[in-house]
């Protein structure tokens, strides 16, 4: 995909070529099918450009078209890598194509006034947009999918709508919300914030439609292959009076709408004065969803990233009990330490994988130090951690240093962890502490890994092995992120380079795998 650098195209025509279908869901929006050509007018919004298809124009996501190699040569584009839309490449609204903050308070209270009063008619008309697709959606596909039996089970019907209607029906709530906060006779003076504010738990829905998208556009791909299912799906289409977009157009709108929020509402803010009651909730309004979208991306992120976590499960020899996607999703942290366990009481070296949930303890082969044999788990929900001061410890009577404890909270049960520097120390409570907080946070947005989703995992995984002919044996799992420094990624200092080597990803690198295809020691 092609991109125009920030700025006007200087006055010369740049033509796009759509790669994936826009549904409008406002007045102000162009709609385009998948290899429609647009003129490209304005690309001073680095997330939406102002375009021309015939007569007709208005916004596009810039994220939806790739634009044409051979233009003009005053026309500046620079190659950055496409894929298909989605929440991860979808910015939170930071820059867009209206005037400065500045500007607009030098502009005449009156047109103020009438800028607010357009954004909140145009907020409020995609909205109303936006209802009519969703509807068409649960009642013009969703329900008539449920009455061909012979055609879709269970499993499809979730994995290709998700929580849609769940979707349907808090989106009627909110807009019945808006609604009574619009001010018909002066637009400018409704006060829409409060509204976001209200519902705002209610939108973490839409993280878990976002995850699922990409699974719902495999087995739509996967179906479409059959004729009876194009027919079918475009039957519903007509009878539903929908307009000429594929099912996969429609059921991208959520991820759409989800993304453009705070799009809006930087815009509406622009227009508001400190003065107005309204200003307040809309800066607040603003601040939540940039918050929604950015947590959607990280779990997306995380999604991304289950084939690994399956991959890596499998090269451990000796595995015992479930697998490690029956309960995370995520390394926190990993590396070598010393560890002393009640009643044993002897020191014993292990690599530990601390994920959310779980922290998994593997040994490495006395010959063969690339190899892991797994040597039990602990359950992190019924631990606390607690740090250990330097000295003589009196639970195991032996002498500590860089320790910290892991105290069973039903039991008397207690481990004992001693790093080989403070600094080890210091980024495993790191972790211990991120840890918590990632599981909090995932209990409250409801997120999980599907079953359909660690099947999938483990299906790629069967066949990576099937294709190689044997089992490929990494030495570890390639280092999360310094929990103490975000950027930075570790693996403990006494892991050794390893000939092994992870394939990267094809597209859109996540901090999570950037700049690794080994396993390398990093040491500060």
């Amino acid at each position: 995909m092609y991109w125009l650098k920030q700025g006007d195209t200087g006055g010369s025509i740049v033509s796009a070529e759509a790669v994936w279908d826009h549904v409008t869901m406002a007045d102000r929006e162009l709609a385009f099918k998948a290899g429609d050509v647009i003129k490209v007018l304005d690309a001073s919004n680095k997330d939406w450009w102002w375009g021309q298809i015939d007569d007709e124009e208005g916004w596009f996501p810039a994220s939806f078209v790739r634009l044409w190699v051979n233009q003009e040569e005053n026309t500046a584009v620079e190659t950055v890598e496409g894929a298909s839309p989605s929440p991860s490449e979808v910015q939170n609204g930071h820059a867009d194509a209206s005037p400065s903050s500045s500007d607009c308070l030098c502009q005449p209270a009156q047109d103020r006034d009438q800028m607010r009063a357009n954004i909140i008619n145009e907020i409020m008309s995609t909205e109303r947009h936006y209802i009519k697709h969703l509807k068409d959606i649960c009642e013009g596909y969703f329900r008539q999918c449920k009455k061909r039996r012979d055609m879709f089970n269970d499993d499809q019907l979730r994995v290709i709508f998700g929580n849609i209607e769940d979707i349907y029906r808090f989106q009627m709530g909110f807009v019945r919300d808006l609604e009574k906060q619009y001010n018909t006779e002066e637009p400018h003076l409704s006060e829409i914030g409060p509204c976001f504010l209200e519902h705002q738990d209610g939108f973490w829905i839409y993280s878990e439609y976002c995850n699922n998208h990409v699974d719902a556009c495999m087995e739509l791909s996967r179906l479409m292959k059959d004729g009876r299912y194009q027919q079918f799906f475009e039957a519903c289409r007509l009878v539903q009076q929908m307009i000429d977009i594929a099912i996969d157009g429609f059921l991208l709108t959520p991820v759409q709408k989800i993304c453009k929020y705070p799009l809006q509402l930087a815009e509406l803010l622009k227009y508001t004065v400190q003065e107005h009651s309204d200003y307040r909730y809309v800066a607040a309004a603003l601040a939540v969803m940039r918050n929604v979208t950015q947590q959607i991306n990280e779990r997306k992120r995380r999604l991304e990233n289950i084939e690994k976590i399956a991959q890596w499960q499998a090269s451990v020899l000796d595995w015992e009990g479930d697998d490690i996607l029956d309960r995370s999703s995520e390394l926190v942290y990993t590396g070598e330490m010393s560890w002393i366990y009640q009643p044993y009481g002897r020191s014993q070296t292990r690599v530990f994988f601390l994920f959310d949930h779980q922290m998994v303890l593997c040994k490495k082969d006395l010959i063969r130090r690339d190899i892991l044999y797994y040597k039990g788990r602990i359950n992190m929900d019924r631990y606390n951690v607690v740090d250990a001061a330097d000295g003589r410890d009196d639970d195991f009577n032996v002498s500590v240093k860089n320790a910290f404890k892991l105290s069973n909270k039903d039991s008397d049960e207690i481990h004992i962890f001693l790093a080989k520097k403070l600094e080890e120390k210091l980024r495993w409570l790191r972790g211990f502490h991120e840890e918590r907080k990632m599981v909090q946070e995932d209990e409250k947005i409801g997120f999980e890994i599907s079953e359909y989703q660690k099947r999938q995992a483990a299906m790629t995984v069967r066949r990576m092995t099937k294709q190689k002919g044997h089992r490929s044996v990494p030495p570890g799992y390639p280092p999360p992120m310094d929990p103490m420094n975000p950027g930075q990624y570790l693996v403990g200092d006494s892991m050794e380079q390893s000939e092994f080597e992870f394939p990267e990803p094809e597209r859109c690198k996540s901090p999570f795998w950037q700049s690794f295809s080994r396993l390398t020691p990093f040491r500060k």
